[in-house]
């Protein structure tokens, strides 16, 4: 059972949370589907998209569980990354995590980030 990733600002996931769905930031509004990372595009997307923020959470989603609306595409210098065409079911969500900043700039990931 695969995990993937989505790096997401704690105020927007608090949001979802909240009210039971997620439907993505604004770059995901703007390119038609949810972006995420495997274990392995985790820590470029965050170093590349997200470059000194300091309220980031990890959401580990269930692959699986997200059905034909998940597709794999190409994407950073044609690697193949996983999209959302769909609200996020929050039933997919198997952990949230903060991500931490370190001193050297560089994003500290829980070490449980698996393929």
């Amino acid at each position: 059972m695969p995990l993937i990733y989505k790096i997401c600002p704690e105020s927007l996931w608090r949001e979802a949370e909240r009210t039971g769905r997620f439907s993505g930031a604004p770059v995901d509004h703007a390119d038609g589907f949810i972006h995420f990372s495997t274990a392995g595009q985790v820590a470029a997307t965050a170093s590349r998209h997200f470059a000194g923020q300091d309220d980031l959470l990890l959401i580990a989603i269930e692959a699986d569980d997200l059905g034909e609306a998940l597709r794999y595409e190409p994407s950073r210098g044609g690697e193949l990354f996983p999209h959302l065409y769909a609200e996020l079911p929050l039933s997919a969500v198997r952990a949230v995590h903060p991500i931490l900043l370190g001193a050297d700039g560089d994003y500290v990931f829980p070490g449980e980030v698996r393929a």
